[in-house]
């Protein structure tokens, strides 16, 4: 499956539009990682826990993501965007969406 940010794909032709599509995670702070984000809020630097955390939601929302365009018989999704927000204290949504499309 092709995903891009872009609305066309370099090379082909979209034969057809077939839908919005996307997927989504809501993630939850672990309590060690929001410790260690406290002792680093204190000296400054990187949270890697948190990094972490979010490339592994992004990457859950895209898995999502194709799986819902595969259903629709999509050969990509064009178009892409990710957002996030916050659904409570301590937990994150991430939020990626994009346009099926069946290419020639």
């Amino acid at each position: 499956m092709i995903y891009t940010t872009t609305e066309t794909v370099p090379g082909r032709e979209i034969e057809t539009v077939l839908g919005i599509v996307n997927g989504n995670v809501v993630q939850s702070k672990h309590v060690g990682r929001d410790f260690m984000a406290g002792l680093k809020g204190i000296v400054g630097g990187e949270l890697k826990g948190y990094t972490e955390m979010l490339t592994e939601a992004r990457n859950i929302a895209i898995e999502r993501l194709v799986e819902e365009a595969q259903g629709l018989g999509a050969d990509a999704v064009v178009g892409i965007r990710f957002t996030t927000s916050s659904v409570t204290d301590g937990a994150s949504e991430i939020l990626v969406f994009g346009t099926a499309v069946k290419l020639f």
